[in-house]
């Protein structure tokens, strides 16, 4: 069974526990020991005993440590902000335990309305500054000229106006989600109050507890009941004739969970909609801190725990991973290939695929990481094809791109020859870089990639800990 826990420390307490107790012991047996040196020698005499007693103890809990962690994979997902690094998680999961991802999805409908919500507040907040902020600089064009006339602006505030109790309602949503996740707002606007980049709330609040969470389901059911009654309202907003303007023009950006879930808002405001598997990947969460996910998997050479470590990728969390890397196993280092065109949020001056490639030479480097097998996954492939299809120029972007052809073929060939060659001039333990290209949300393709990469971290981890 899937178990999602916030780690609260790099050992368990378990074993803390254990050896509190066994030093506790021990040094109240060499108090006696010392004391009956000069005294009762039947009170030394089973002192000694306690003592012997006590050290096979400590021998045996160093044996059945060292038999469980042979049995144990410890693999760590890492890679920038949005690079599908939890999506990766969930594609485990489902390999794995499907069984336990399946009862999740329940939990995750509060989630799936945030995320719709958002990218209706996202979509509104980018026409009130089109329609106002740039107001005084450019004058509104006459009617039917563009994403600003003015038919399209009256059209656009009748509709705000009935969505706007809609958009009321998150706030109430992400304060039930903000422990241990939060999502990232986009430009502030004079349509709602001034907001935070990033909600963030100390704690921890994984999503498989909010099935026992009594406020959760109050507030998950009004926005239930909110969405039936505008998701005509939300459909017309979503195929308005201003929004798809925005969208070709790309002066709208929207995350593919958004337009996901708007392409099924009818489907998502039923009254008993739960999320399907389909919806729980696409579902977007920002990871914050360290939160691990265990789950058995069965092998040809026994049962294994996998702990698999899903980490926050802001700039700002990264100091946070290296107290994990000691004994990992493996890492999967996610690059979102698509995000040739993007910045980070944290730091608007620097490329993401700059960052993805700086992020992955520095985990080269690592000491600490020497005994890990590096997996790199290119993500984001499909979003890829559709910018290239659509006529992004990978040039305006990467300069030393140059004259290659702009295309799928030699934007991978590009991407993928760069990140080997930083890789093998920073790698001083010269391991092997094994290099995938996915989409996450494709389930099948995911599959079998996962299924090469668990068989080769399985190979490799029971070789080491000499299980045959």
């Amino acid at each position: 069974m899937t178990e999602l826990a916030r780690v609260p420390s790099r050992f368990p307490g378990r074993t803390r526990t254990n050896a509190g107790s066994v030093i506790s012991r021990k040094c109240s047996a060499s108090s006696i020991l010392s004391g009956s040196r000069s005294g009762d020698t039947q009170a030394y005499v089973a002192a000694q005993r306690v003592s012997d007693l006590i050290d096979d103890d400590i021998k045996k809990d160093a044996l059945q440590r060292q038999a469980e962690g042979r049995k144990e994979v410890k693999v760590m997902l890492l890679g920038q902000a949005e690079s599908g690094k939890s999506t990766l998680q969930k594609q485990f999961q489902l390999y794995h335990a499907s069984h336990t991802l399946e009862l999740e999805r329940p939990s995750w409908r509060i989630v799936v309305y945030a995320n719709l919500i958002k990218a209706v507040r996202t979509i509104l907040e980018e026409f009130d500054y089109e329609f106002y902020l740039s107001l005084d600089e450019y004058p509104l064009p006459p009617e039917g000229s563009g994403p600003t006339d003015v038919s399209s602006q009256n059209e656009i505030v009748g509709l705000r106006r009935n969505l706007l109790p809609l958009i009321s309602l998150e706030d109430s949503l992400l304060s039930e989600l903000s422990d241990g996740v939060s999502f990232v707002g986009h430009r502030r606007s004079t349509l709602f109050p001034p907001r935070r980049g990033m909600f963030t709330r100390s704690g921890s609040r994984p999503v498989t507890d909010l099935r026992h969470s009594t406020s959760t389901t109050v507030a998950a059911n009004r926005a239930a009941q909110v969405l039936e009654m505008t998701a005509d309202y939300i459909d017309a907003l979503w195929k308005h004739r201003s929004v798809k303007h925005l969208l070709r023009a790309r002066k709208l950006r929207l995350e593919e969970s958004g337009c996901f879930f708007l392409d099924e808002v009818r489907r998502i405001a039923q009254m008993d909609y739960i999320p399907s598997i389909e919806d729980v990947l696409h579902v977007r969460l920002q990871t914050v801190g360290v939160i691990e996910h265990s789950m058995k998997v069965n092998t040809v050479s026994g049962s294994y725990l996998w702990r698999i470590y899903d980490v926050g990728g802001t700039r700002s969390q990264r100091p946070a991973w290296c107290s994990y890397f000691d004994d990992v196993n493996a890492l999967i280092f996610l690059a979102p290939i698509s995000a040739f065109d993007q910045y980070l949020e944290e730091d608007p001056l620097t490329n993401r695929i700059h960052d993805s490639l700086e992020l992955l030479t520095s985990i080269c480097s690592n000491k600490l990481l020497k005994d890990a097998q590096l997996i790199l996954l290119f993500n984001k492939t499909d979003l890829l094809r559709k910018k290239l299809e659509a006529g992004v120029q990978i040039r305006q972007y990467i300069m030393s791109y140059g004259n290659r052809p702009n295309n799928y073929s030699g934007a991978t060939e590009y991407f993928r020859t760069h990140f080997l060659a930083a890789h093998k001039k920073k790698d001083a333990f010269q391991r092997k870089l094994f290099v995938h290209f996915t989409t996450m949300l494709d389930v099948q393709a995911t599959q079998i990639i996962i299924a090469s990469v668990g068989d080769m971290i399985m190979r490799k981890h029971i070789a080491r800990t000499g299980l045959l």
